[in-house]
Parts: C-alpha cells; sequence; structure tokens
C-alpha cells in the first residue's frame, strides 16, 4: 500500500527535478568561475566569499565556516595572502589574533565574477515567461531563507 505524502512532502520526482535544474544552474556558474577566475580552485573561492560576508573574521571563523580544520584553513589563507586576494590585519582587540579582509584585486575578482554570472542567467531569464521567472525567484528565495536557517542551525565540519 502506498504511503500518502502530505502537501508539505515533496514528491521525490519533485526533489529529483529540482536536482536536475539545480545542475544546470551550477554548470552555468561554474563556467562564469572559470573565465573569471580559471587558476583559482573553488575552496580558494569559496574562502574568499566567506571573507566577504564577514569582513574581519578571524582564521578559526574561516575554518568554521569552511568546515575545515584550522591548519587547513591557515595553508588556504596563505595561499590567499600571497596571491594578493587577502590581507592580515591584527585584531583590534587582542593583537596576537589576525583579522582576515580582502583586498581591491579580490574585491575586484568577485564583482566581475558576479558580472559574468548575471549576463549567462540574464540570457536565460529572458526567455522564460514573466510568470515562470516570478515563481523562480520566489521559490529560490524561499529555499535560500530555509537553508540558511537549517546551516546556522547545523554544527560545523571540521574535516
Amino acid at each position: 500500500m502506498a504511503v500518502h505524502q502530505g502537501p508539505d512532502v515533496p514528491d521525490p520526482t519533485q526533489t529529483a527535478a529540482i536536482d536536475d535544474a539545480a545542475e544546470v544552474l551550477l554548470l552555468a556558474w561554474d563556467v562564469a568561475r572559470e573565465q573569471v577566475t580559471p587558476r583559482m580552485s573553488s575552496v580558494q573561492l569559496n574562502a574568499l566569499l566567506a571573507v566577504e560576508r564577514a569582513e574581519g573574521v578571524n582564521l578559526g571563523g574561516l575554518a568554521s565556516e569552511l568546515g575545515m580544520l584550522l591548519s587547513s584553513a591557515s595553508r588556504l589563507c596563505d595561499r590567499l595572502v600571497a596571491s594578493g586576494m587577502v590581507e592580515r590585519v591584527p585584531g583590534r582587540a587582542d593583537r596576537r589574533e589576525i583579522a582576515l579582509y580582502l583586498t581591491s584585486s579580490s574585491r575586484a575578482l568577485l564583482s566581475e565574477l558576479r558580472r559574468v554570472r548575471r549576463r549567462a542567467l540574464t540570457g536565460v531569464l529572458e526567455q522564460m515567461s514573466a510568470a515562470g521567472r516570478a515563481a523562480l525567484l520566489r521559490g529560490l528565495t524561499e529555499f535560500a531563507a530555509v537553508a540558511g536557517a537549517s546551516s546556522e542551525a547545523a554544527p560545523a565540519q571540521t574535516a
């Protein structure tokens, strides 16, 4: 006997369709990343985005945000500093603690990445109906809010 799923439980075929659609979106993002940051790994880019979200974050906060060990985050930060993407500044409260900030180069890179991604998205969105774009925006906005709330409640991974 089939188990009835209520209206709040996604149908497995919906989940599969969303997974397939998200794969196309992620591919578009990867293409843009490769155009703008061909020599930067996705981990390095994620680190830049994490620092952008929390300017002045310390190394422990960055490691937590990225779900990695402190030693791995430290090596990653060393590479970003060496490439001129991040700068280390002594903390205001504790001079032994190091705060991380984006450089003008990394700000320009992230701006260009967003410009390229948005241009690609615009090309697709122009081919959709107004109702389809509105529904997509509503759905993605709710998804982001729920996913953000879920990730805040989840413990950070260390490896």
